[in-house]
């Protein structure tokens, strides 16, 4: 029966719904009209409508956000990446298989927003390499990204949405593993689906530009010739020596761009400063700037050993040595100054060695050059340095950062420590030794004592606007139930389906969400969709355990447009895509999806 109070609440939805539709103004936004109109029905407090922010769930998707970012601080993000361009080779079908196990895979731990976001780079210079259009490889990316939600509870928020309404209803919620017997089967004839489909993927897109490379910059400026690379024995007499001792710069016409340390995983980039000491089994990258330098006899002087250098190697080394370009701009202080007289190592901790007026590089040693304004000049160093030079506005600007750039893992030697925590929450949520939001900040606290985070990462790495979201949208359910509202949906859908198998019931609940979420955001969906679900379990006297399964499975099956889900609006551009794109592919496969459901929920879960 329809009342005012449930009238109240379902107008405020329907402009929900409407505001979400539209795209304006955004979902959190929304979100937070809800939270303020709310409590005007009178349905709900205004305590009971701010609980949302203390649930349990919401805490523990800002703490897998965390946790995500650590893999990608730490490199294992950009590794899984190019190990998959390894294993591909030449082939556009493996490529693609491999693209959509390894996206489904690390989405079955982090969000798989974040998982796109990070793959979209390595996907266009994969395309490039092979000479591929985008849109054959973005949408394969985005449907793994989406089923990798159907592979654990902490995949996406809303397993943890339906997990939690079972637990509030004093069920037993989802397993860590409990999606994992429907993700594989719907992974594997996604990945079958895309092989036969791939050849309509092509999109508009044209392949962008590549961004210049430090390979690119090396040519461009001349260096090609220019650097050494010279290894120190143990018994070499510049053991032991500090820089400042030595001053190679004026004795020997060398300047030492790098320094390597170490080996393997531990080896590391040492910055070349005056109290420096050169210790046996060190490589120097050196900058030869006297005209007169004789390699030969410098080696055999300082029992040094040439190693091997060509523009690879700085590519090589983009996890530890950086390159920028920056231009002298008017009123700078820097013009008509030398870099050594301006002291650019001591002061910007970054070493210029090129320079270009003119379009055209100059001769001569870039360290005793008097800059001009106007002239770009290619600094190296550290890449911690490289990201300061933005912060310079006054003496030069940041005109450009290499490619390399984007592949930086500033945190790369705590690969290990990232994978361990990982290892360690995962397997407490799995075997229920502690509550998962306590195993995932504990995780988070692990990682910060590991120094794989800090603070000002971890609150960056955050998406609040997704929490939002979530607490905002949480006492629509409580509104509802209270109104009788989820009872009267219930009962609508079993009267439309009447007491048919309940594997009809199943396809018609599947259906019903997965429409739903065409409008509004997928975890919006599970909010909503949850309690209705259990409620029609109820009054079929049957367990309630394969309907919230359904809907939580329906609520990942965003194939169908491209503001369906985050995750697809991100590869319209760089795939090239139009609206009917994803209706013409993803909706046969939202049919496959729900048949695979209706078949094997019931097996895994019987009714």
């Amino acid at each position: 029966m329809m009342t005012i109070e449930l009238l109240s609440v379902l107008g405020l939805l329907a402009l929900a719904v409407l505001l979400f539709a539209r795209g304006r103004p955004g979902m959190d936004a929304v979100a937070l009209i809800v939270i303020a109109a709310l409590p005007l029905t009178g349905v709900v407090s205004v305590p009971e409508v701010l609980r949302g922010f203390a649930d349990p769930n919401v805490i523990l998707i800002a703490a897998l956000f965390v946790i995500g970012d650590a893999l990608v601080r730490t490199g294992v993000a950009q590794a899984l990446g190019d190990g998959m361009a390894r294993g591909a080779g030449a082939s556009e079908g493996r490529l693609i298989v491999l693209l959509m196990l390894a996206a489904a895979s690390l989405g079955s731990f982090m969000s798989s927003t974040g998982v796109v976001a990070i793959f979209i780079p390595i996907v266009l210079r994969i395309a490039r390499s092979m000479a591929l259009p985008p849109g054959r490889l973005m949408m394969p990316l985005s449907m793994a990204a989406l089923i990798s939600g159907m592979m654990t509870l902490v995949a996406t928020a809303p397993n943890m949405v339906v997990s939690a309404e079972l637990e509030t209803r004093g069920q037993d919620g989802f397993g860590f593993f409990a999606f994992t017997p429907f993700g594989i089967p719907i992974l594997v004839l996604a990945i079958l689906y895309m092989l036969v489909m791939r050849r309509h993927l092509s999109g508009a897109a044209e392949l962008p530009p590549p961004r210049p490379g430090m390979r690119d910059w090396v040519r461009t400026y001349g260096l090609s010739g220019r650097e050494i690379r010279l290894l120190l024995s143990q018994g070499s007499d510049l053991c032991g020596c500090r820089l400042e001792m030595l001053d190679l710069r004026a004795s020997a016409g060398v300047n030492i761009v790098a320094i390597e340390r170490g080996a393997g995983l531990r080896r590391e980039f040492v910055r070349p400063e005056a109290q420096t000491e050169l210790r046996g089994g060190d490589v120097l990258l050196l900058d030869i700037i006297g005209a007169d330098f004789d390699a030969d006899t410098f080696q055999a002087r300082h029992g040094l050993a040439e190693l091997p250098l060509d523009q690879a190697h700085f590519a090589d080394r983009n996890q530890h040595f950086g390159m920028a370009e920056v231009i002298i701009p008017s009123g700078s202080g820097l013009a008509g100054r030398s870099p050594m007289e301006a002291r650019f190592r001591t002061q910007h901790d970054v070493a210029v060695i090129g320079i270009r007026r003119a379009n055209a590089p100059l001769e001569g040693v870039p360290a005793r050059q008097r800059l001009a304004v106007g002239d770009t000049v290619l600094l190296a160093g550290p890449w911690r340095s490289i990201r300061r030079l933005s912060e310079q506005r006054r003496d030069m600007v940041l005109l450009d950062l290499p490619a390399e750039a984007a592949e930086y893992a500033p945190k790369r030697d705590r690969a290990p420590h990232a994978l361990a925590v990982l290892l360690a929450v995962v397997l407490a949520m799995a075997t229920g030794v502690l509550p998962n939001v306590q195993a995932a900040l504990l995780g988070c606290l692990a990682l910060g004592a590991l120094g794989v985070v800090d603070m000002n990462s971890a609150y960056r790495s955050i998406h609040w606007s997704t929490l939002v979201l979530i607490a905002g949208m949480l006492p629509f359910a409580l509104a509802l139930e209270r109104t009788g509202g989820v009872a009267l949906a219930a009962d609508a859908l079993v009267a439309v389906v009447g007491q048919a198998e309940p594997r009809l019931i199943l396809a018609a609940l599947f259906a019903a969400t997965a429409v739903l979420g065409l409008f509004i955001s997928n975890t919006a969906t599970a909010v909503l969709m949850a309690p209705v679900a259990i409620t029609i379990a109820g009054s079929l006297g049957l367990s309630p355990l394969p309907f919230a399964m359904t809907v939580a499975l329906a609520a990942s099956t965003a194939f169908m447009t491209p503001v369906s889900s985050p995750v697809n609006t991100l590869v319209v551009g760089p795939g090239g895509y139009r609206f009917m794109d994803f209706v013409r592919i993803g909706v046969p496969f939202s049919l496959v999806t729900m048949a695979v459901c209706v078949l094997l929920v019931p097996v895994f879960m019987p009714f």
